[in-house]
């Protein structure tokens, strides 16, 4: 029998070296270098996470040996080495500092670990369609201390949750399965009959049983969706379960999630909390992307270099589109109330309101500027800029009644799915080109939908959707917001009393009420406050951050207030004009007075079979 380990052409070997120090270890034996001297590389960016991270300045040390002899390397770049010539196999070290608690990152301690294969594996330049092996080893623990790996790499050796060797059809491959390691609390389950799994560190006291028949459900309605069987031969969460935190990252037969422990369901609770909708809406989010973005790609995408941004305007569709289903499936999969699920269109609405940057950016320049952008927010933020998961969310919301109403409930956004799957879900396809969506909408469901794109997409109007919910036999109110933590979703509790907006957020500093951003139009803005500045009195009364909300309901809704702020050490007087609170918190009920029409329009697009 031929050794799987012997074929590979690069072998890397992970070694969590220093726990305490976040410190792993890890070699790459290649077997065949570059004659003229070997090139490595360390990725700029993950797939998923539109930013340059530059994961190469987390390498402590490098060195390269061979035949035990060491030899020369020279860094060409922020993130590229090349080695001197080789005389036999070429054996390259590195010590990578491991802090970064997100899901984009690398982690180790002395209680789990868990990398991103971009952070820990050098790319083998010209020979990025090799086969790899990876060897991942349990850090020196203390007796009695056992730890266990989650992974959706192949194994070569060990059983289920051991350490052992991996093997990856090239380095694409290599990079898009993330570890997970430590005291392991490990869920299997069946989905449409499909192996999962959710692996899970931290100090956990959760309903199993729930969370795995849950997941089985949403996932088996996932698969169904886009048409068995499932496009991997089985799939795992890898979720790290912490006091404050909340992400995800997709990857083609895995994820890896960040939750709160108490979003997760403890034994013997009944109904579903917004923690658990929380934690739910996630994992029905990442699971979405196994088919659309991992499978179904921008063609931008389809041949990126890691080493460079890869632009595309196409983000709406594949960040937007998740965002509106993975909700969307939690309704259909019988996980969430219909109730429970329009509060969460009020409140995804109620964001969108509240972004002035909708008036500014579009929603084609929103995904094309996410490298510099989205994920850069600053204090001005809200101002100039739309999140394409949000706007993109209730814009194929918008074009799923749009197509509802239009084929008389004979196509939906349901459809071209389908049919984005089976002409672009390919693993051989070219990828997904500017303007291809577009043309696959119309032609699927036999619709002029040029005008729906070109307003939608390429200007900054609203989409149309009060007009189109109550279609559907639903009504969109808008009210001002109770305070500052409402995010609608609900009728509110001041009954149409209107409340002093002064235009500002703030944010706590060790008690301090610090402005953190500042809103375009606002009383605010008007009287020149900035982000940064400390608001320290209003109308004569002191501020902290646990009082400013008592503070702010005693202000009449109009007319003017003196204020205090610090900034840069110098205490400053402004006057500022209070506005009654915009109209910008939005909820949707049932129209009781709705048609035949509209009912079973609405019936046909929420029904949880559909």
């Amino acid at each position: 029998m031929n050794n799987p380990v012997s074929q590979a052409a690069v072998v890397y070997h992970v070694r969590p070296r220093n726990p305490g120090a976040h410190l792993y270890e890890v070699s790459c034996r290649i077997e065949n270098p570059d004659p003229d001297g070997q090139m490595l590389r360390l990725p700029a960016w993950i797939p998923g996470s539109y930013l340059i991270r530059d994961y190469a300045r987390h390498i402590v040390q490098i060195d390269a040996t061979s035949d035990g002899e060491p030899l020369a390397l020279r860094k060409l770049d922020k993130h590229s080495w090349r080695v001197a010539p080789a005389p036999g196999v070429l054996l390259v070290s590195i010590l990578v500092y491991a802090a970064d608690t997100s899901v984009r990152g690398a982690w180790l301690d002395r209680d789990s670990g868990f990398f991103n294969g971009v952070c820990l594996f050098l790319q083998v330049c010209g020979q990025e369609q090799a086969r790899y092996v990876v060897h991942v080893d349990p850090p020196e623990l203390p007796p009695g201390t056992a730890w266990h790996l989650a992974t959706s790499l192949p194994r070569l050796t060990g059983a289920a949750g051991e350490f052992g060797a991996f093997h990856a059809a090239g380095y694409e491959d290599l990079v898009d399965h993330p570890v997970l390691m430590g005291r392991l609390t490990v869920i299997d389950f069946e989905a449409a009959g499909t192996p999962h799994s959710l692996a899970m560190t931290g100090p956990l006291a959760v309903d199993q049983a729930r969370l795995g028949a849950d997941l089985a459900r949403l996932c088996a309605w996932h698969i169904d969706f886009f048409g068995r069987p499932a496009p991997m031969n089985s799939y795992q969460f890898l979720l790290r379960a912490v006091v404050e935190g909340y992400g995800g990252l997709e990857h083609r037969a895995s994820s890896a999630l960040i939750c709160q422990r108490d979003d997760l369901p403890r034994p013997g609770a009944a109904g579903t909390d917004s923690g658990y909708r929380r934690f739910l809406g996630l994992a029905s989010h990442e699971y979405f992307h196994a088919w659309h973005v991992k499978r179904i790609r921008p063609a931008e995408f389809v041949r990126a270099e890691l080493s460079q941004e890869a632009y595309t305007r196409q983000l709406w569709i594949f960040e937007g589109i998740t965002s509106y289903y993975d909700d969307l499936a939690l309704l259909r999969a019988g996980l969430i109330t219909r109730e429970q699920y329009l509060e969460l269109l009020g409140r995804s609405l109620t964001r969108l309101y509240r972004t002035g940057g909708r008036r500014h950016q579009t929603l084609e320049d929103a995904s094309f500027d996410a490298w510099i952008k989205f994920y850069r927010p600053d204090e001005n933020s809200p101002n100039a800029t739309v999140s394409y998961y949000l706007k993109g969310a209730l814009v194929a919301l918008a074009l799923d009644l749009e197509i509802r109403l239009r084929s008389g409930g004979a196509h939906s956004l349901d459809s071209v799915m389908r049919a984005l799957w089976r002409e672009y879900g390919a693993d051989d396809s070219g990828g997904l080109a500017e303007g291809d969506f577009e043309r696959l909408a119309g032609q699927v469901c036999g619709l002029d939908l040029e005008a729906f794109f070109r307003q939608n997409l390429r200007t900054t109007v609203d989409p149309p959707l009060g007009i189109l919910l109550a279609q559907f036999g639903l009504l969109l109110h808008t009210r001002t917001r109770d305070n500052e933590s409402d995010g609608g979703g609900a009728p509110g509790r001041r009954q149409g009393k209107p409340r002093a907006w002064l235009g500002l957020t703030i944010r706590n500093s060790d008690g301090r009420a610090c402005v953190s951003h500042v809103l375009d139009g606002g009383p605010a803005q008007l009287a020149g406050v900035s982000a940064g500045d400390e608001l320290v009195a209003i109308n004569g009364r002191r501020v902290r951050a646990d009082n400013f909300e008592a503070l702010l309901d005693r202000l009449p809704p109009e007319g003017e207030c003196s204020c205090y702020i610090f900034r840069d050490h110098q205490l400053m007087s402004v006057t500022l004009q209070a506005m009654p609170a915009p109209r910008d918190t939005c909820y949707l009920v049932i129209d009781p007075q709705a048609g035949a029409d509209a009912i079973a329009r609405r019936e046909n697009w929420l029904r949880p079979d559909a």
